[in-house]
């Protein structure tokens, strides 16, 4: 009996658990005699295995702490320093205001020999975006920095192709690369809406990438190089759920999980943003307008707060207590928090798929920092507003940068929304308050907006996008490039 064909996936990250294994991409895998080897986090094997194991379906770990000890142990500088150009280096064909948003955070948290090499990283970066033959010389400098991380799972498996949900922006770049080396095809997805327009030059030689829609192929195409036909449009998996409504819980349940009031109206605010500026200037303000019933109808307020709010970081810590306090000092003012996969992949899961859609798909009004939920409250068709309080002094703090959040509006996917009608943008309170009063008056206004909003960035609609996903990589296990 023949061999199966084998593919290796890497999911570093809980988004990609959920890309890759709470929609229809690996079971359109497995459906076609593709056994699918997940590379994940060594300590959430057996976790993952107890979910979502199933025959042809085999868990490794992906060794993420040996390649953080080489990255940071192997010429860690110029490594870093590849990183930064990688990042921030795509050709200025398109919008690079997320690009060069990094670039000023960078330079403004700098210290030692990295302050002193800014300038000349900052000359680099303006070749970069300048010059295709600079972005392909850097591509390859990065593959002498491989290390021998898996061989024996390459020689165990024997992949005919390798998946990652990053084109080697993260630690999986050393997989890529290796696989690169033993002339195996590769191919990557993009899982975040901005990732294309944000992150910029692969960290290694990949084949073939799949992304949402066209406007995200793009900025593929016109900013990090990549070939036409080796882009595939195939929207995104990860949503797949929203449009089937395979998560949303009854609203009578919701709120009685959450001690909501049946007879309020419900103001959903999801932290975004976190690591350029605080929210709670927004937060704060829309509490004490919920609480003082300063609006057309009586509300009440339940707040996401954000992954990062659980780093390693005092600032996003300390603000996470201050909103907690907010909450048990003020009326009809609520907290849910994001619920941790565990290990490396953090606070970014699908644990909270079903709270994350309900809490969306019954907020009267859905209130964020341009966040990707923006997209998909308005496949909830929810009225969306982005609130851009500036924080007095931003974070506060020497050495730590921040970025007015009135400022934001043209990064590519804030301008994107904007553009498009399908919600609106409060810079103060008045405008917050005029456009909450709006909204719980006319609840559904921007409909049309919405709409065609999320038609061109998710293309689409029908819950297809994990079976269109799992075909294109099955393509791709077919279609071996030519070296």
């Amino acid at each position: 009996m023949p061999t199966p064909q084998r593919i290796f996936i890497s999911a570093d990250h809980g988004l990609a658990i959920v890309y890759f294994l709470q929609s229809d991409v690996v079971p359109t895998l497995l459906k076609a005699g593709v056994e699918v080897v997940i590379l994940t986090d060594d300590g959430l094997r057996e976790q993952i295995n107890r979910r979502f194991g199933q025959p042809g379906l085999f868990i490794e770990g992906l060794r993420l702490s040996d390649a953080r000890q080489y990255y940071e142990t192997h010429s860690a500088s110029l490594q870093w320093w590849l990183n930064f150009l990688r990042r921030v280096g795509g050709s200025n064909r398109i919008n690079t205001e997320a690009m060069d948003s990094h670039i000023w955070q960078v330079e403004a948290e700098a210290e030692g020999k990295r302050r002193l090499m800014m300038p000349v990283m900052k000359a680099v970066v303006a070749v970069l975006r300048r010059s295709r033959a600079a972005r392909t010389r850097l591509v390859k400098s990065q593959l002498k920095y491989s290390p021998d991380l898996y061989s024996d799972l390459f020689e165990r498996y024997q992949p005919g192709l390798v998946v990652a949900s990053t084109p080697g922006w993260r630690l999986d770049r050393y997989l890529l690369r290796q696989a690169f080396q033993r002339g195996v095809p590769t191919a990557s997805v993009i899982v975040g809406w901005d990732n294309s327009s944000s992150y910029s030059i692969p960290g290694a030689q990949v084949d073939w990438i799949t992304c949402w829609s066209a406007l995200q192929k793009e900025e593929l195409v016109q900013g990090s190089d990549w070939a036409p036909e080796r882009v595939h449009i195939g929207g995104i998996p990860t949503y797949d759920g929203y449009f089937k409504k395979q998560w949303l819980m009854p609203r009578e349940e919701y709120f009685r999980l959450h001690r909501l009031d049946p007879n309020r109206k419900l103001l959903g605010y999801a932290c975004s943003f976190i690591t350029f500026s605080p929210n709670y200037q927004n937060i704060e303000a829309l509490a004490r307008l919920t609480a003082s019933d300063s609006l057309t109808e009586p509300c009440q307020l339940l707040i996401r707060l954000h992954p990062n709010h659980f780093m390693d970081e005092p600032l996003f810590a300390g603000e996470r207590e201050q909103i907690r306090q907010l909450a048990r000092e003020l009326p009809h003012v609520h907290v849910v928090e994001p619920v941790p996969l565990g290990g490396e992949l953090g606070y970014y899961s699908g644990e909270d798929m079903p709270e994350k859609t309900s809490m969306m798909a019954h907020s009267d009004v859905f209130l964020t920092v341009y966040s990707t939920m923006v997209v998909e409250a308005a496949i909830h068709d929810r009225p969306i507003i982005s609130v851009c309080f500036d924080a007095p002094g931003g974070w506060n703090q020497a050495g730590k940068f921040s970025l007015p959040l009135s400022k934001i509006g043209n990064w590519p996917t804030h301008q994107r929304f904007r553009e498009a009608g399908a919600g609106l943008v409060a810079l103060n309170k008045e405008e917050l308050r005029s456009a909450l009063n709006f909204y719980l008056l006319h609840p559904h206004a921007h409909a049309e907006e919405r709409r065609l909003f999320i038609q061109k960035e998710c293309t689409y609609l029908d819950g297809s996008a994990g079976m269109r996903t799992g075909e294109y990589l099955l393509s791709c296990l077919k279609d071996k490039p030519a070296l």
